[in-house]
């Protein structure tokens, strides 16, 4: 089946394909090469030591390559500090160290050699001022195994049968289906066995590399349960747009919006090139968006007002540090999860600030804002003007809602809790035990294993009352072949709202909708 005839929702999932230089980037590079050897004897080994290398790739190489969704309509790269200008006709070259060039000489393996040349292709590229060792865990996004991935998964097929490994164990996003819970009917069967026939082959790739257990997977690595946490200043290089915001963000690491696929060959390399929002610079907010509507405000809104009007810009959030009592804890977590997700989606932004909460934030405090800085000002009138503009994609605008989506990106436990308590709560007092709409509570595995230990006798009453718990990708469900056709569905997230039919309300509309099968007049 055709990638176009399966997915909807295609274009928003991270491309699959490596960031290289664009063709007539290669081009330029090859002339240059073959003007430099035709004019210049070759570099001796002496001063090949001195720590730099010029490296390109061949326009060939090249050729076909395209970005990931990092991507402006033009198709330039939206990363902060991309490449760096160039004062003659000569390409860029990142400089390595001797022991980089060693390995990109072969010093251990072809593969890796093969590896490397992508990575300083790609370093070449953006402009990067050096690699730099990763700590922490990896974060793959390569997550689904569609006909379409062949190629890509080939790639870390060859890398796992050579013996290499991820420089430490790492996490993956949740899985395009789940069979068990949700897709368990003969049409969400057969077109996941006609969509996802390489799902076996990506799972075997992620186990021989470093990540062999699925009750782990989560587009929310960072969760307590998961632990995929590094400490601040850290750098890695993540790929999944809502773990690079909020790792940037909430946790102060340091990662580029990477493609699909760049984050995995980074993990087996154990580095990455510095530049955009690794660098000092690259951090810097131009805008200060200035929250100040009444109450606590609608997070899935405001953050799409960011993301639209910031697009890739990083911005500096003052006005919501009351709502967090000046730290993030596991409680309150969700709130940045669900804004960062929604700038990140309806724009590009892989990093923001907020006043008085985020580790940078704390740091460098308004030091963190560029001269000529713009201010966006959110208050409720405009809180309300933006929530006017998500539209009724629905197929058949007047349905009635048929499913409740929650937990894009996935769940935390004091929000499954919370749900939980909030769906049971409601329903009994209006005498009912059964939503009147299925609700699904996208998780890990191990979150909602969390919940069935300490709360046991609500997880019973939820499932009475018709939630689901399950652990895949809620944006590739919604994205399946005919899916807005047979499913009417509502949601909290923002995220999953911008790339798919569902339709957005807040969460006290939803708890009614899921009471009582309605949506409220002027909701």
């Amino acid at each position: 089946m055709k990638r176009r005839n399966f997915c909807q929702a295609a274009v928003l999932i991270p491309a699959t394909n490596i960031i290289l230089p664009t063709k007539s980037e290669a081009q330029a590079a090859d002339k240059a090469n073959e003007a430099k050897k035709a004019s210049k004897p070759a570099v001796p080994k002496a001063q090949a030591k001195s720590g730099t290398i010029r490296q390109g790739i061949s326009a060939k190489e090249a050729d076909g390559m395209t970005y990931s969704d990092m991507s402006k309509p033009s198709g330039k790269s939206v990363v902060a500090g991309g490449p760096a200008e160039k004062t003659d006709s000569k390409p860029y070259q990142m400089p390595l160290t001797q022991e980089e060039q060693d390995m990109l000489g072969g010093s251990k393996g072809p593969e890796m050699a093969k590896l490397m040349k992508i990575l300083v292709a790609h370093g070449n590229a953006f402009g990067a001022d050096k690699l730099v060792k990763l700590g922490g865990r990896p974060h793959s996004s390569m997550y689904f195994g569609t006909e379409y991935m062949a190629s890509l998964i080939g790639i870390f097929d060859e890398v796992a049968k050579a013996g290499l490994k991820s420089y430490a164990p790492y996490t993956v996003n949740p899985r395009p289906y789940d069979a068990y819970n949700v897709n368990n009917n003969p049409t969400d069967m057969q077109l996941i066995y006609e969509g996802y026939a390489r799902q076996r082959d990506v799972d075997w790739v992620h186990v021989r590399l470093g990540s062999p257990d699925l009750n782990y997977r989560s587009c929310a690595c960072y969760v307590p349960e998961i632990g995929n946490a590094p400490k601040p200043g850290t750098y890695v290089a993540w790929a999944e747009s809502s773990a690079v915001n909020y790792g940037n963000s909430a946790l102060g690491l340091r990662t580029n919006r990477n493609a699909t696929g760049m984050e995995l060959l980074c993990a087996i390399v154990g580095k990455a090139p510095r530049f955009g929002l690794m660098t000092d610079e690259g951090r810097k907010a131009k805008w200060l968006i200035d929250v100040k509507t009444s109450k606590e405000p609608d997070w899935g809104v405001i953050g799409t007002a960011i993301g639209r009007k910031c697009v890739e810009d990083v911005p500096f959030i003052a006005g919501l540090d009351s709502y967090f009592g000046g730290k993030i804890t596991n409680e309150n977590m969700h709130k940045l999860k669900a804004m960062g997700s929604a700038t990140a989606s309806s724009g590009a932004v892989g990093l923001y600030h907020v006043e008085g909460v985020t580790p940078d934030a704390q740091q460098h405090e308004r030091k963190l804002l560029l001269d000529g800085y713009q201010t966006y000002v959110i208050d409720d009138a405009e809180q309300e003007r933006i929530r006017d503009t998500f539209e009724n994609q629905w197929t058949k605008k007047d349905h009635a809602p048929t499913h409740c989506f929650i937990g894009c990106p996935h769940n935390t436990y004091d929000e499954i809790l919370q749900w939980g308590t909030n769906v049971t709560k409601a329903l009994e007092k209006n005498g009912k035990k059964e939503a009147a709409i299925p609700v699904y509570l996208f998780c890990a595995n191990v979150v909602r294993d969390h919940l069935v230990e300490e709360h046991p006798e609500l997880v019973g009453r939820m499932k009475q009352a018709g939630m689901k718990f399950t652990n895949m990708c809620s944006v590739s469900y919604a994205g399946m072949k005919g899916f807005s056709e047979r499913v009417f569905g509502v949601t909290n997230s923002a995220k999953t709202r911008n790339y798919s039919t569902l339709r957005y309300f807040p969460d006290d509309v939803l708890l009614e909708i899921i009471v009582t099968g309605e949506i409220p007049k002027n909701a």
